[in-house]
């Protein structure tokens, strides 16, 4: 087909493919072992397949509510309660998405508006940036600070204007693996206090945290809550990152917003695959054990690489691990990892594609969501190198 003739003025100029494509691109081109992209490599549960038959064959198959299904509703905000303490109305403060990626997008969208300013912490999940700048949105970047990630709050409060319309915080934190304390979301709520700024929490790994920390979820602390939009994600919780449906929770003012975006981005989302995810939450065993399940996965991982020449930044939550390769090579992040494919097959992420200026630190992301023997087969390569 021949090209268009007319003037394309890019609205994202300097974009190009996702990382993850690129890299997972990579990876099954040349055979490698791909800890690349975060997602499971071992099975859903049966039981949870198998509810999903069922309500297809029961003929729940048409479009949902716009909303979500009101069983799913009541779940995700009788989960909130629990695990929280916190009550939103299931009817008007609760919005089933198409994934978190959907649902962040339609946060952006719904409030941001030309010159809107955007505090958004890197290294950043890659979708922040480029939502905000479609709205016509400025990004001010705030860097965490390294070795562990934390946030510099002073330096964050000063990157604050009259402009200031959101905050993006990310807890557990991709693709650093770290969390945020108490202290910071008390930090957080008392530099937003008696503002308009709205706080978006991408919290999809919020039950894969580990030892012995607790998530802290902006909807748990009353002064947030009342201006945060909260991201919740089934993939993450269920190893289904291929189903796409998320969740989101806000205040009905804010919610009633972020649904006049929604209704005309995706409208409804799977209706089967909801009505399972409901009867599957209606038994929290189903998901109050994540963390422990992925620290194994973590530790296992940790130990069978301790032995290599890479460094191991501590990871207190999702399911990434970030290894310093600086002792092993002065190569820029994206040349070894390509070479960490080509030369020895196994890939990885080079966290400088996080980083709007793709800042170098030599330190690659492993994601740890494999089987034993997968895990155990990248260890024994990177162990070698």
């Amino acid at each position: 087909m021949k090209n268009f003739k007319g003037n394309v003025i890019s609205k994202l100029p300097g974009v190009e493919t996702s990382i993850f494509a690129v890299m997972s691109g990579l990876a099954i081109k040349h055979n490698a072992i791909n800890l690349s992209q975060g997602f499971p490599d071992f099975p859903v549960s049966e039981k949870l397949i198998s509810t999903i038959h069922q309500k297809m064959k029961l003929g729940l198959n048409q479009y949902a509510p716009m909303s979500g299904v009101p069983v799913l509703r009541e779940q995700i905000v009788r989960k909130a309660a629990d695990t929280y303490g916190v009550n939103y109305n299931a009817d008007t403060e609760v919005t089933v998405t198409a994934g978190a990626t959907q649902a962040l997008f339609t946060a952006i969208t719904a409030f941001i508006r030309d010159q809107d300013e955007v505090i958004v912490f890197e290294p950043a999940y890659d979708s922040y940036g480029p939502a905000v700048r479609l709205n016509g949105g400025v990004v001010k970047y705030v860097q965490l600070q390294l070795p562990d990630y934390h946030i510099d709050w002073q330096e964050m409060a000063q990157k604050i204007t009259h402009r200031t319309k959101m905050i993006v915080i990310n807890t557990p934190h991709n693709p650093s693996g770290s969390v945020l304390s108490e202290q910071d979301m008390l930090d957080l709520q008392r530099i937003t206090k008696n503002t308009d700024i709205i706080i978006l929490s991408d919290e999809v790994y919020e039950h894969i945290i580990f030892d012995g920390k607790k998530h802290q979820s902006a909807c748990a602390y009353p002064e947030l809550a009342e201006r945060s939009i909260v991201v919740g994600s089934f993939g993450k919780t269920f190893h289904a990152t291929g189903w796409k449906i998320g969740f989101v929770l806000a205040p009905e003012n804010l919610m009633n917003e972020f649904r006049k975006a929604h209704q005309f981005n995706v409208f409804a989302v799977n209706t089967p695959i909801q009505h399972a995810l409901a009867e599957h939450m209606m038994d929290p065993e189903n998901y109050l054990h994540l963390g422990e399940f992925y620290q194994q996965k973590r530790d296992f991982f940790v130990e069978s690489v301790k032995s290599s020449r890479f460094k191991i930044i501590p990871s207190y939550g999702t399911y990434f691990q970030l290894l310093d390769y600086s002792d092993i090579s002065t190569e820029n992040e994206m040349d070894f990892a390509r070479r960490l494919i080509l030369e020895f097959g196994v890939a990885s992420i080079p966290i400088s594609a996080f980083y709007q200026k793709k800042d170098e630190n030599k330190t690659l992301r492993f994601c740890f969501a494999k089987g034993e023997k997968t895990i155990e087969k990248a260890a024994e390569i990177l162990c070698r190198i």
